[in-house]
């Protein structure tokens, strides 16, 4: 199986896809020993039948690990607005092209995401597609593969360009079902997001927002932002998994004991030996303090002040958004999340479910609702919305 490992090779074969309507991408990395992730193997497809136009065949491998290849030409490849770049769950295989060369694929087209607009339910999966729309079933034998170590098997390879010359029948069905609907502005819409810089970057004074926690002190929740903050700094500076400098549950543990020494540090039941010690220890140390003697106290999450909640309302809310997502062939989580849904009932408006598409299709009825606008009426299965007065 053709696999490009020179940079002249790379270049024609993607002068060559400059000429089709579009060209399906994946890639294969590893991200269990580093923070940022390791690009393996990218696999590049256009459509079908086009063998002899496309110098490699109609789909191939590239092995960005080949010294000396650059990947310029494929970043070129991005750029030619002419040629629809595809992928399936494209957010993991942006990010490392973002990271590496400050890059999006332009058009981009993400069948995931087609896929919930099209009404196919919520994170649908690349093998559920492969099965419902192409007709096929994918070998699953390679799933695990260490994509870092070479060679690549016949079937290691073989499993790796299923995932792009599957890709093509799936995106020609997406595509004309979008258009035939109308839709094709919900996509847009929807990849605006993952085409924006802002949804890569992860700032370490930010970090503490994605811990799960039970305790909404604001003094707890100072310590862990500064510990969440230290966490992330270090674990980027060295390109090591967060989970090597502690784990969340050492540092919701940190939080609590609030150790002042490494003596203390050393009654820790979570965290790891490397550290108890060292710089890692000295950054716990500092965190906890600077934690400890800020002025600036987070507000606990999922709390405005002055906003008490409206359970019955939050709880109309849902029945609306299932009635609308149904009519519409939409997944639920598409149009609004659950916290979007209670942030509404507490009269917040700022919401992404209250704009855009999701205004015309639920939106627009919700804030109807909240405003004892309209009821909602339950007639067999169907829930239908009555005008009030």
């Amino acid at each position: 199986m053709p696999t490009i490992t020179r940079t002249e090779d790379l270049a024609r074969f993607c002068e060559a896809a400059k000429s089709h309507p579009y060209v399906t991408i994946d890639t294969e990395f590893l991200r269990e020993r580093t923070y940022w992730s390791k690009l393996c193997l990218i696999q590049l497809a256009v459509p079908p039948a086009s063998t002899a136009k496309t110098p490699g065949g109609e789909a191939v491998l590239v092995d960005p690990m080949a010294e000396g290849l650059s990947l310029e030409p494929l970043y070129d490849l991005f750029r030619h607005e002419a040629t629809v770049k595809v992928f399936h769950a494209a957010r993991q295989d942006l990010e490392i092209f973002f990271h590496d060369a400050q890059i999006f694929p332009t058009p981009l087209f993400d069948t995931q995401v087609a896929a919930m607009v099209c009404g196919f339910g919520e994170q649908v999966g690349y093998e559920t597609l492969v099965r419902k729309i192409a007709r096929a079933d994918l070998d699953k034998s390679s799933r695990f593969t260490d994509w870092s170590r070479r060679p690549l098997s016949d079937a290691q390879a073989a499993y790796a360009l299923a995932d792009v010359t599957h890709l093509r029948v799936i995106y020609e069905f997406l595509a004309a079902e979008l258009k035939k609907t109308g839709r094709d502005a919900w996509l847009a819409e929807e990849l605006s997001v993952l085409t924006d810089p802002e949804t890569y970057i992860t700032r370490p004074e930010e970090a503490w927002m994605k811990v799960r926690t039970r305790t909404n002190s604001p003094r707890f929740l100072a310590i862990l932002r500064e510990l969440a903050r230290f966490r992330e700094a270090y674990a980027q500076e060295r390109d090591i998994p967060r989970s090597r400098v502690y784990k969340d549950d050492a540092m919701i543990e940190l939080a609590s004991t609030k150790p002042l020494t490494e003596a203390d540090l050393g009654k820790s039941r979570l965290l790891l030996r490397e550290a108890r010690r060292g710089d890692i220890a000295n950054g716990i140390l500092a965190a906890v303090k600077a934690g400890m003697e800020s002025k600036d106290l987070p507000q606990p999450k999922g709390e405005e002040p002055g906003k008490p909640g409206n359970a019955a309302l939050s709880d109309l809310l849902r029945v609306l958004l299932k009635a609308k997502a149904d009519a519409a062939g939409v997944a639920p989580k598409l149009i609004a999340s659950s916290s979007e849904l209670d942030a509404i009932a507490t009269g917040s408006r700022d919401l992404p479910a209250l704009q855009g598409w999701r205004a015309e299709v639920f939106g627009q009825d919700a804030l109807r609702l909240a405003a004892g606008e309209i009821a909602l009426s339950a007639k067999g299965g169907a829930v239908k919305v009555v005008p009030v007065g």
